[in-house]
């Protein structure tokens, strides 16, 4: 590149940062590497808000995704032309395969299959990418290389994992997009894999195996935690470069650091300038991908600002979160509440997030929110909805009079204590850096969630601590002192946020219990889930609406599966979604009143509550008996499984080489879409095979009565296992089923 040629060593050291300044001499303009969009642009203010990553799993929708792609990409390119703050490499999608449900960040995960999660994630990176030959509309960088599922010291942690299980399992997600050309980068996660960190790790250059131009950027102050293995910056920045990494996030904006370390180990002879080189072609490449450089016409210059959070997205984003919705039981015919012609009686909304629409930490800010209630009231009329969210009242003296909805979020890995919110008419209680107290936060949100209290027994009632703080309230009401400084507070009942919910329950002919997380609490980036359950307050709620009206659907609105046994066996109907966006209410009461039937399909496997789950840290897949592939025991709810209004039949299923085909009818008197998931079991591997391997699926709509032959490819390495130099398929059987999960199939 002549571009390459112009440029002096130090400004090429400067391009290895992530601000890149700009070479006026040579009219190269500064950038900046990294803008999030997950699902949505996030971090730059109001942008269409499309369900999480785990719920767009949830469609199995390649289409769909890549709309989605398409829009993010399309407001990112908007905002970049408006003022320049959103950058046209964008992290995103997150292709970590959703192992372990109690991983805090679960949420950005497409799915617990290898094949699965490379497929969607071609789609979002497709629509991402944009369609023309030559530009790209944004540039897409998969996260987070590799064996990455754990947030607990995550920065130190060192993952052992079996070669099989990283070339069978870790492996497929990241090469998948790569070797569909439609990847301009990786992202390296913290971890370190069999010993080795991964921003140094040797697996890097099977990145480039697949892609040999493809960006390898560093995660966020990942350069900087190479101290703990390298006694200098200079060596750890070296080994870096010399592994593969190109860009370095580290130190905010300030390039200086990174500069003064190149140049050191280009003064010692830790790297040479050809190894510079490479590394700012590579970077230069992929900013002249985005048209920067070029004299031709920019297919994607003329995108105007009102794009962002416009109507257009808006209808994508409630296809979306219909698409996402996942029915998991329907006893007696409990859902749809309405039946065609007419109109169930008063419903009672209750729970925490039947009034609420909750946004997460990779969102961007909501244009408008319409919660479950809201999109009800919408449809029923305001008369004949009411809303509780079940929530004790309380009054705490260090406040006055002032009456406080207390809500318990259970505890986590990091913090054994539970985590409670107190929140007035005014705000969230929450405590700012130097511990001053006020009432006045909007919602919990922010890298550390100033709103989440922890209550320790003490003499006289109950110390106050910080949990973002990690300090207690004192009798000067600031929250800076130790368990011995604590001044002991009572927690005065006003009214009982149960007694609330079983009257509105009661005097209502249906009942929608709406619970879940809060996507900023005990289960997030930094903070892994320690179990399953739902907290005990919210499995309390739901125990005693159900015995006050029978007549009660739950809703889970969560980031992550729950084992909900007691609901599975008592409740008559259940539906998840993901917290998925502006219109999750409108979506949700749509498949509630029957007017959408839903579709989705669980994109990863719901344990039940007695399940012995492996350790965190544990990543053999394998061995240990991880997702649908290798699990012993019985789910509560299968890998792909979801329910529908109507009924679906499958044919006999024909297999002839790479081509797989099966006719599917819809048996029912509903229009309704089918998720066909073809599986393949293999019986004469000389190596621990998974009972069922996806091999292909395919999202069919179809008219109530309609018969299609759908025609699957099937993937080659769903046959395939690791043999140490390579994928092989043995000579031997192998069966190969059809059907709407995992373990619901037609043969």
């Amino acid at each position: 590149m002549d571009l390459l040629r112009e440029l002096t060593t130090a400004e090429k050291l400067a391009l290895l940062h992530q601000a890149q300044p700009a070479v006026p001499r040579l009219g190269l303009a500064a950038f900046h590497t990294g803008c999030e969009a997950l699902h949505g642009v996030a971090w730059l203010g109001p942008a269409t808000v499309f369900p999480q990553a785990v719920g767009l799993g949830a469609t199995w929708d390649r289409g769909l995704l890549r709309e989605v792609g398409a829009a993010a990409g399309t407001e990112v390119r908007a905002l970049h032309h408006d003022d320049g703050r959103a950058s046209l490499n964008v992290w995103a999608p997150v292709v970590n395969p959703l192992r372990d449900p109690r991983w805090g960040r679960n949420e950005e995960g497409y799915s617990e299959d290898p094949f699965a999660t490379a497929q969607l994630a071609i789609a979002y990176c497709t629509g991402l990418r944009g369609d023309d030959p030559s530009v790209w509309r944004t540039t897409p960088v998969l996260k987070h290389f590799l064996a990455y599922n754990v947030e607990t010291l995550r920065d130190k942690a060192d993952i052992a994992v079996p070669e099989r299980v990283l070339h069978e399992y870790e492996l497929p997600a990241f090469l998948g997009p790569l070797r569909a050309g439609v990847v301009a980068g990786v992202m390296p996660g913290y971890n370190l894999v069999n010993g080795v960190p991964n921003h140094v790790h040797p697996l890097l250059r099977v990145l480039r195996s697949a892609a040999p131009d493809v960006v390898i950027c560093s995660d966020a102050y990942a350069p900087s935690n190479l101290l703990a293995q390298f006694p200098t910056a200079a060596e750890g920045h070296a080994a870096a470069l010399l592994a593969g990494v190109d860009s370095y996030t580290d130190n905010g904006p300030d390039g200086g650091p990174t500069v003064a370390a190149f140049t050191e180990a280009l003064d010692r002879g830790l790297v040479t300038l050809a190894d510079v080189d490479a590394a700012v072609g590579r970077i230069l490449a992929m900013r002249a991908w985005t048209g920067e450089f070029s004299r031709d016409a920019d297919p994607y210059a003329g995108t105007p600002r009102e794009v962002v959070a416009g109507a257009e997205h808006g209808r994508l984003a409630a296809r979306a979160a219909r698409a996402g919705i996942v029915l998991l039981k329907n006893a007696g015919g409990a859902l749809p509440l309405s039946s065609p012609g007419s109109l169930p009686g008063t419903v009672a909304v209750v729970g925490h997030l039947g009034d609420r629409v909750l946004r997460d930490w990779y969102s961007g800010s909501l244009p408008y929110a319409v919660t479950v209630a809201d999109g009800l009231r919408d449809r029923l009329g305001a008369d004949r909805v009411t809303a509780v969210d079940g929530l004790d009242r309380v009054r705490i003296p260090l406040f006055g009079d002032t009456v406080l909805a207390r809500q318990d979020w259970g505890t986590s890995v990091q913090c054994p204590v539970p985590v409670h919110t107190f929140r007035a008419p005014s705000g969230y209680l929450t405590a700012d850096d130097a511990g001053v107290l006020s009432l006045d936060a909007p919602t919990p949100d922010g890298w550390e969630v100033r709103e989440l209290w922890e209550l320790h027994p003490v003499d006289g009632g109950v110390a106050l601590r910080s949990n973002a703080l990690g300090r207690f309230v004192t009798a000067a009401l600031t929250a800076t002192g130790s368990l011995d400084d604590a001044a002991a507070f009572a927690v005065e009942p006003v009214s009982s946020g149960i007694e609330a919910a079983v009257a509105a329950a009661s005097a209502a002919d249906r009942v929608v219990v709406v619970l879940g997380n809060d996507p900023h609490i005990n289960g997030r980036e930094t903070v892994d889930r320690d179990g399953l359950a739902l907290p005990a307050e919210q499995e309390a709620l739901l125990r005693a609406v159900c015995a006050a009206n029978p007549a009660t659907v739950l809703v889970l609105v969560s980031s992550y599966p729950y084992a909900v046994d007691w609901a599975q066996d008592h409740v008559p109907a259940i539906l998840w979604t993901s917290h998925a966006g502006q219109e999750l209410g409108s979506a949700v009461a749509d498949v509630l009143l029957g007017t959408v039937n839903p579709g989705g399909r669980l994109p990863q496997t719901w344990y039940r509550g007695d399940t012995v789950l492996p350790a965190p840290t544990d990543y053999d897949v394998i061995g240990s008996g991880w997702t649908y592939q290798y699990f012993r025991g019985e789910p509560l709810y299968p890998f792909g499984h979801g329910l529908s209004y109507t009924t679906f039949a499958y044919g006999p299923l024909t297999v002839d080489g790479p081509t797989a085909r099966v006719t599917v009818t819809n048996t029912g008197e509903r229009d309704g879409d089918e998720v066909v998931q073809l599986y393949v079991t293999p019986h004469a591997w000389p190596v621990p095979s998974p009972s069922r391997r996806l091999a292909a699926f395919e999202r069919v709509p179809l008219a109530a009565g309609e018969s299609r032959e759908v025609v699957l490819d099937v993937a080659a390495e769903a046959l395939a296992h690791w043999s140490g130099d390579g994928l092989v398929t043995p000579p031997g059987s192998y069966t190969f089923t059809a059907g709407p999960s995992a373990v619901t199939v037609s043969r």
